[in-house]
């Protein structure tokens, strides 16, 4: 066979060498000794998920800690998956959590130097390594129908063997090129295969950065690199695009692990350095008592829009995703409880290679320690973003009530102990949306041990005493009175010791007050929230349960 024949047959257009691109294209960055160079390349499905944010933050990681580039590329070769506006959506989903990427694809343009960065503007790149692997024996034009291929596929099954185009399957492995030639002259359209050599009875070693050495059967399946249309597949796409971009660090998920026999091939063929790969485990959850894959079905917390609807600050999130990203994360925070997160050493082999255990609570419970450290004025601007982008019914009572909202996201965070109330931004306007009078109900009921005469009978003696300018034990002790002349104890331990002596206690009649003001049995500091409300809103809320 003739292969530089047949190379310039399929590619008469393709002139340059490759080394065209290594060295005059993209040359080797010049960056310091131990710089990584790492990408997210995510396909414009529509559908951006956590996953995709936990190996983005390990690219991000790995990049800035070591001065390296993080960059995004867009595989968007395949057309039948590719969604409008889903580019933007990448984009701005990744912005919202805070992963800014030094070069590749922004909404509007591309910026750095080893684009395109979208691999559907790349096709001469492809086609020019393409027209190589032809030329050296490994890569020859298939003419086989889908047809054909099932065919194929139904004769594997009944021998009992692995399915896939490879050895006496792959029918047009050794085509003449006078047949070749025929096909061509019928109009045949025909997909591009590697020609493998490898043997499925011999193992390859790898190391891979969070797993390890593995031991992998070698590749022997006659991969498709480029399709009918000429667009590359990934296998082949990404191979390519990893090396002139000098990748260093390829993370990805473990999902991928049964296609690195074909990709280590490729390189090894090409005479390419492989990239160092990190395969991530799986996001997992417990569902019922069992450890499970986060599903895009099933489960809604998989999607980042999850997060971004219901206003999860992005310092929460980064927070929550190192401690599943590092085993040893936690132990460093509660060491440095006031240091940046950037400050952390993140390191690959900390990293979990058996599924990485996704919690809600958990993440709720770091979002309420990391909010209580961000200044209140910051955690107000977040709200109000938010609530322009997924509550605009609010966004005028925050605009109109600024400083008074930003007192009440102060009550009780400047203790020793302060309070920490605030999650997300969903549940922070819940949190303090009885401050509204559109939107404050009362949700709680009273003690048990007071009716509702009981409760208005309370109520009224504390509009009688009520004096706003009372300071904060003057206050207390006016409730304390009216608990004692209506037969509570003063202190709840004297109930505690003698419960048929009383009606209850204070802590009964001061509940009774706070479900008047605020519609909850629980909440911040009742004093601190009436100078918040003025006098006039007190006594409308004590009166209207009257």
């Amino acid at each position: 066979m003739d292969y530089k024949k047949l190379a310039d047959l399929l590619f008469p257009n393709i002139t340059k060498p490759i080394s065209y691109y290594e060295e005059t294209v993209f040359p080797n960055r010049n960056l310091s000794e131990g710089a990584k160079v790492t990408r997210l390349a995510p396909s414009p499905t529509g559908f951006i998920h956590l996953g995709n944010l936990y190996g983005a933050f390990v690219d991000e990681r790995l990049a800035h800690q070591s001065n390296g580039v993080f960059m995004l590329r867009i595989e968007d070769t395949d057309e039948k998956r590719k969604v409008e506006g889903a580019v933007e959506l990448i984009i701005s989903s990744l912005e919202y959590f805070g992963l800014k990427f030094d070069e590749g694809a922004s909404v509007d343009r591309e910026i750095g130097n080893y684009g395109p960065y979208y691999q559907s503007n790349r096709g001469e790149i492809y086609q020019t390594v393409a027209k190589y692997l032809i030329e050296t024996g490994r890569a020859y034009p298939c003419f086989c129908s889908e047809e054909e291929l099932e065919e194929i596929r139904k004769q594997q099954e009944a021998e009992k063997v692995n399915t896939g185009y490879y050895g006496k399957w792959a029918k047009y492995r050794d085509t003449s090129l006078e047949e070749i030639q025929k096909h061509l002259d019928n109009n045949e359209s025909f997909v591009l295969r590697f020609k493998s050599m490898g043997d499925p009875e011999k193992n390859f070693e790898i190391d891979d950065a969070i797993r390890g050495r593995l031991s992998i059967p070698e590749n022997n399946q006659d991969v498709v690199i480029l399709k009918a249309n000429g667009i590359p597949t990934y296998h082949f796409a990404h191979v390519v695009d990893d090396h002139l971009m000098k990748v260093t660090h390829v993370v990805r998920g473990e999902e991928w692990l049964s296609t690195l026999p074909i990709h280590y091939e490729l390189f090894k063929t090409l005479g390419w350095e492989l990239p160092v790969y990190c395969h991530t485990a799986h996001l997992m959850k417990i569902d019922e008592g069992v450890k499970r894959k986060l599903s895009k079905r099933k489960d809604p917390e998989l999607g980042l829009e999850f997060y971004m609807k219901l206003g999860y600050h992005p310092a929460t999130v980064r927070e929550y995703l190192l401690t599943i990203l590092n085993s040893n994360f936690e132990e460093w925070r509660l060491a440095n409880p006031d240091n940046s997160i950037y400050d952390f050493k993140f390191t690959l082999d900390k990293m979990s290679n058996s599924g990485a255990l996704f919690d809600l609570n958990k993440l709720n419970d770091i979002s309420k320690n990391v909010l209580v450290k961000i200044p209140v004025e910051e955690i107000y601007d977040f709200l109000l973003k938010w609530a322009k982008d997924y509550k605009q019914e609010i966004v005028n009572l925050l605009v109109d009530q600024k400083e008074d909202v930003i007192k009440l996201l102060s009550v009780g965070r400047n203790s020793d102990k302060p309070r920490k109330d605030l999650v997300y931004c969903e549940q922070i306007f819940e949190f303090i949306s009885y401050f509204f009078d559109n939107y404050f109900k009362v949700v709680d009921d009273y003690p048990e041990n007071i009716d509702d005469s009981e409760a208005k009978k309370i109520l009224k003696a504390y509009l009688e005493t009520y004096d706003h300018s009372d300071d904060q034990t003057q206050w207390f002790g006016k409730i304390t009175e009216i608990a004692t002349a209506n037969g509570y104890a003063a202190k709840p331990k004297d109930y505690k010791k003698n419960p048929e002596m009383y009606k209850g206690h204070v802590g009964d009649v001061s509940t009774v007050i706070r479900i008047a003001l605020v519609g909850r049995s629980t909440s911040p500091d009742i004093w601190e929230l009436q100078q918040i409300m003025g006098e006039t809103k007190v006594r409308e809320r004590v009166q209207s349960l009257i």
